[in-house]
């Protein structure tokens, strides 16, 4: 009688193929990833020297409060005559410089509607000052 002698053997899973697929998809990935870059307003700050000389100038100053009031060098003006208001004293200063400067509560909306009125008083120069309050 024949004995037959039980051959223990370990069942290896080889994983070279899978992490060559890996590598590869890994590869794709990165290769075919469009890296976008989102749009902004660009914010150029001016050194601190140039700031002291910039307020000898007289500024344009346009404020929004939280109730959306608009004040045009502290004056209450309507948004629709913003841009009158500019003009003349833009006219008066053409190397004034347009400050809109919201309330931290203002909607959006009427500070782009400000800016707008600005643009369209040909004025070049408009800044968005940081939000008070």
């Amino acid at each position: 009688m024949r004995k037959f002698s039980k051959v223990e053997e370990e069942a290896e899973i080889n994983m070279t193929p899978m992490l060559d697929i890996v590598f590869i998809m890994l590869i794709f990935f990165i290769v075919t990833a469009s890296f976008v870059r989102e749009s902004g307003l660009d914010v150029n700050k001016p050194p601190p020297d140039q700031q002291e000389q910039k307020q000898d100038k007289k500024n344009i100053l346009i404020q929004i409060d939280a109730n959306d009031r608009v004040f045009v060098n502290l004056r209450p003006v309507d948004i629709a005559s913003v841009r009158a208001n500019v003009e003349r004293l833009h006219a008066e200063n053409p190397d004034a410089i347009v400050v809109i400067q919201p309330a931290h509560d203002a909607h959006a909306e009427m500070v782009v509607r400000a800016y707008d009125q600005a643009r369209q008083a040909g004025v070049e120069k408009v800044s968005i000052a940081a939000p008070k309050g």
